[in-house]
């Protein structure tokens, strides 16, 4: 169902996954999936994939790549050391420079209805691509967001948090409801990556399945 493409962008070229639905010309809308620190392996690849499956064009872009190409690491300290420290390098603006890049080629081949969903550092910049780029946007467990968390909201906005994650304390979630009153906000009974199902120290099944539910109804409603 999904191939390699490059995305064109400011800081270069930048490989991407896409994955289509079956009937490209009955496509629900559109879906930029934004990757964890870990780079667009397996795991974020089957997430694009998964939304193809439910009728949406998803590309997600190797975010990484003007400063390191081919980036898959792994589940463990040095894997996340390493994801922060490449984060760290690209910097947000960059990062959103290149999901603008990625929204205007979904917009080239004919999506008018596109939205982000992004995973931990990825959560954080969902946000963004919702307060910078206009895009509706579901936020997965953003640990980075309090710092920007003041910036105006342009589309419909949803977030996960799981309620026994360390990164992410209750002030901080109560933050993200005082200062976005009109977001949607979910916590669940689990720690941070619980959508993760690739990573056993951290997938929580229940708590996945519910966010799915809930971020399937939210696209219906932000895309149609």
């Amino acid at each position: 169902m999904g191939r390699d493409i490059v995305v064109a962008t400011p800081a270069g070229p930048v490989a991407a996954w896409r994955a289509d639905p079956p009937h490209k010309a009955a496509a629900k809308g559109a879906i930029v999936v934004i990757q964890e620190i870990f780079g667009v392996n397996a795991h974020i690849r089957s997430i694009a994939d998964g939304y193809a499956a439910a009728g949406y064009a998803a590309i997600a872009p190797a975010l990484f790549d003007p400063v390191a190409r081919n980036v898959e690491l792994r589940y463990d300290s040095d894997g996340f050391a390493e994801g922060r420290r490449l984060a760290g390098e690209l910097g947000l603006d960059a990062a959103t420079g290149i999901l603008r890049a990625t929204r205007d080629l979904l917009r080239q081949d004919g999506h008018r209805q596109i939205a982000a969903v992004g995973f931990c550092w990825g959560g954080t910049l969902a946000f963004l691509a919702n307060t910078r780029l206009g895009l509706p946007a579901v936020s997965y467990y953003g640990a980075r967001t309090v710092p920007v968390l003041d910036e105006t909201l342009q589309a419909p906005m949803l977030f996960h948090f799981g309620a026994e994650d360390s990164s992410i304390p209750p002030d901080d979630i109560a933050a993200h409801r005082q200062r976005q009153p009109e977001a949607e906000v979910h916590v669940y009974p689990a720690g941070h990556g619980f959508n993760r199902d690739v990573d056993p120290a951290h997938y929580a099944p229940d708590s996945a399945a519910d966010a799915r539910r809930r971020t399937m109804r939210f696209l219906a409603t932000a895309l149609r």
